[in-house]
């Protein structure tokens, strides 16, 4: 990662310095100058070190100087590119990064048989933005940059621990540190694998290499930092230490809701369920074999329960690492005239009588039309800001500080119907629906129940469709499952959406459109990284030819 070298150094640095030279829990960045590296050394500043190297360098470490970030997080763009992309979320008013343009379909076929083409793809928009010289606009660099901040930023980590003097239960301690860098490496490893055609393994602090490998080498990579969290967590048996050490790691404002301080088993649940994702998410589910079911089912039954504790970010008025105006893709789409549209498809997904719809979804008084994107940017919706007043039902944006959570990495719900599909497609139909079922209750849907009332098998496939969109909206997971689907491939090849809700610019509600996407289904390198860390002899292609 030669572009990054210089700038993984710096931000880690920064990251580094922040955390030091702040009061705990104190993520703001004042001075990066003092004090020295050397403080690190100590019991205090290794747990600023452990909080900064991810709270900082993981979601807000890269430098966004001249390039008109929207937002402002790693959760406010590179988990919005994922709603966009899943047709959950549009955007007209705002070029940012090219999110008005990201999720651009070649192509809708009206109800009427009249079928409206684009006037450019998107696989012809992302690659005329991948360059050094437009990385403003260019959507592939910023994951990319993101994770691989992260992921250097625990390999100094683990590099640092082993100087620290801890009081107390030294190894009990150390080890804590050691399980949260390989956890979060393994966290960045999967984003990488999960959206780019190909990356690079490097574990040695600001070093890199021109071997790029397929993506499914960067899961594989995940799943063994993974692996070794776990095995670290295994051999724990000082909770007292343990918890003291990763409560002071893990900022206080975070630790409510569903965060907090995991216990060893309940961290240990969390690496299933992101294992489980792993493997989901990086198939087709044309793909996914018996034993690949099996393997899933054996993940997911040692995954997040419910009244888990899960790695969350919370907003906060100040010194956090996601506000509550714009660090998220939720918090942009709340108002009619926000920065992020709700798409009629995402609202098509609800079953009506869905408490969930009528807690967050207002009809607009005016739709939305002849917006950028043109055929199906259109909307009659929006999203409520703080809910609709109603009790005990899920809430998906709330802009008041310390109100709103999101998930870093895996929820109950998501280990829930990975359990569901794995069931369903093992033949155990009734089994999983209830617990698309337990979802649904735990969201406050209000549904009535489906397990044993005589669905089929494509049915409750049907279903566990719609709920993982309507449950896990807003969890950077949705252009994953819109992938391994098939819904953004063309149409020529079985892809795209049938049935569809679409507004037309002219105000015409279509209820059986079909939406050819045509999406790249993992995106190229950036040319950040490419230009100057050319792939060497053996590497990989660094462009998806599909």
């Amino acid at each position: 990662m030669k572009q990054y070298k210089k700038y993984l150094l710096s931000a880690a640095l920064l990251g580094i310095m922040a955390g030091i030279a702040s009061c705990k829990k104190d993520l703001d960045v004042k001075n990066p100058n003092q004090p020295t590296l050397a403080d690190a050394n100590t019991e205090t500043g290794i747990v600023s070190l452990a909080e900064g190297a991810v709270y900082t360098n993981g979601f807000n470490g890269v430098s966004l100087s001249g390039l008109n970030w929207l937002g402002s997080s790693f959760f406010s763009l590179c988990y919005a590119y994922s709603d966009l992309m899943a047709d959950d979320i549009a955007a007209s008013t705002a070029s940012n990064q090219n999110i008005n343009v990201v999720n651009l379909p070649n192509s809708v076929t009206y109800d009427d048989g009249t079928t409206q083409t684009g006037s450019s793809d998107q696989r012809t928009i992302l690659r005329s933005s991948n360059a050094r010289s437009a990385r403003a606009s260019n959507p592939f660099y910023y994951e990319w940059g993101y994770m691989y901040s992260l992921n250097n930023a625990c390999d100094n980590l683990l590099d640092a621990v082993e100087k620290v003097t801890f009081s107390g239960d030294a190894d009990t301690k150390k080890n804590t540190i050691k399980a949260w860098a390989y956890w979060w490496k393994g966290y960045a490893y999967a984003r990488i694998g999960s959206l780019y055609y190909s990356g690079i393994i490097t574990n040695t602090t600001f070093q890199t290499n021109g071997h790029y490998l397929p993506h499914d080498s960067l899961i594989l990579e995940s799943n063994k930092n993974l692996d070794q969290a776990a095995s670290i967590l295994a051999g724990i048996s000082n909770a007292s230490d343990y918890g003291t050490i990763l409560g002071q790691i893990i900022p206080d404002f975070t630790q409510v809701m569903h965060g907090g301080v995991p216990t060893t088993t309940e961290w240990t649940h969390n690496i299933n369920t992101l294992k489980a994702r792993n493997l989901l998410v990086n198939k087709r589910v044309k793909d996914m074999t018996s034993s690949d079911w099996t393997a899933l089912t054996s993940l997911v039954n040692n995954g997040i329960q419910e009244g888990d504790i899960v790695f969350t970010a919370v907003t906060t008025s100040n010194n956090g690492f996601m506000s509550s105006s714009s660090g998220s893709a939720a918090a942009m789409s709340t108002t009619a005239s926000s920065t992020f549209s709700i798409s009629e498809r995402l609202i098509q997904d609800f079953h009506s009588g869905d408490q969930r719809l009528a807690q967050n979804f207002p009809q607009r008084t005016t739709p939305v039309l002849n917006q950028t994107g043109g055929f199906t940017y259109s909307t009659r919706w929006y999203l409520a800001n703080g809910g609709t007043g109603l009790s005990d039902v899920v809430i998906y944006s709330d802009k008041t500080p310390g109100n709103y959570e999101l998930y870093i990495a895996g929820s109950y719900e998501e280990n829930a119907l990975m359990q569901a599909e794995a069931l369903i497609y093992s033949g155990s139909v009734d089994a999983g629906l209830a617990l698309i079922d337990a979802v649904r209750d735990y969201q406050g849907a209000g549904l009535a129940h489906m397990s044993g009332t005589g669905l089929t098998a494509d049915d409750a496939k049907e279903e566990l469709r719609r709920e993982r969109r309507a449950a896990l909206l807003f969890r950077g997971t949705a252009f994953y499952d819109a992938r391994r689907w098939g819904v953004v491939d063309d149409v020529s090849k079985g892809g795209g959406r049938k049935g569809a809700v679409v507004l037309s610019t002219s105000g015409v509600l279509n209820t059986n459109a079909t939406i050819n996407y045509n999406f790249l289904d993992y995106w190229d390198v950036p040319a950040d990284e490419t230009e100057l860390n050319p792939p060497t002899e053996g590497s990989a292609a660094i462009k998806n030819p599909n």
